[in-house]
């Protein structure tokens, strides 16, 4: 048995939480090592592994990647939630893109004023429930499965049980009108391994905060 991948990030949610997610839903283990200081990244861009000096950064069978797609990509094919025929993975693709436009303005809304946090939450609102949601509704009705691809767990299905509850976070009322939605997210959360995720003490991370914010800058210093 390999070693674990090794994921190199802050420790909270940001573009890496994608990645946790499929590793998690795949049942694969993986260990974390967060970044806290402006030492910690100046060493690892001086060990040369930080190919365009930034993270997420995974460790993961003697690659190093970087690029949260590339991450994403390599870990649902290896581990066959990245479809069966090549108009399946177009799908899959075509699904994560929304899902990850739709998480957006999410990861951003911690950081954001006051003033503007209240107009970004109306923005995730309503592109959530006039663009995203129907589209997703319609893709589980005219398929007629319990999944939005084929008749197995994808990427796609990992990547929208994760963008429904970011929504949810925000409103937990959202899905009033989805009954499909509302199906897929009971379905998909009592997955053992997803199940799993979601429990407390998992590796799964909080809604990020201030001190997420200061960390982050700290490491790049910025102001």
């Amino acid at each position: 048995m390999g070693e674990k991948p090794k994921l190199y990030y802050f420790n909270g949610r940001g573009r890496m939480e994608s990645v946790r997610w499929l590793l998690a839903a795949a049942g694969v283990e993986f260990e974390e090592e967060f970044l806290e200081t402006r030492e910690q990244y100046e060493n690892l861009l001086k060990e040369g592994k930080l190919l365009f000096q930034q993270v997420p950064m995974v460790e993961i069978d003697g690659l190093r990647l970087v690029q949260t797609r590339a991450i994403l990509n390599y870990i649902a094919a290896k581990h066959n939630l990245y479809g069966k025929t090549l108009k399946e993975r177009a799908l899959i693709d075509m699904y994560v893109e929304g899902t990850t436009d739709l998480m957006t303005p999410i990861r951003v809304h911690y950081r954001l004023e006051p003033e503007e946090k209240e107009k970004n939450l109306h923005l995730i609102i309503e592109q959530a429930t006039k663009r995203y949601f129907p589209a997703y509704e319609k893709v589980l009705k005219d398929s007629g499965q319990h999944f939005l691809v084929g008749n197995q767990l994808t990427w796609a299905d990992v990547q929208l049980i994760e963008a429904i509850l970011m929504v949810d976070e925000k409103d937990p009322t959202i899905l009033s009108q989805f009954p499909l939605l509302q199906a897929f997210k009971a379905r998909m959360s009592n997955v053992p391994t997803i199940k799993t995720f979601l429990q407390p003490g998992s590796q799964r991370k909080p809604p990020p905060d201030e001190a997420f914010l200061a960390t982050a800058k700290r490491v790049f210093n910025r102001k």
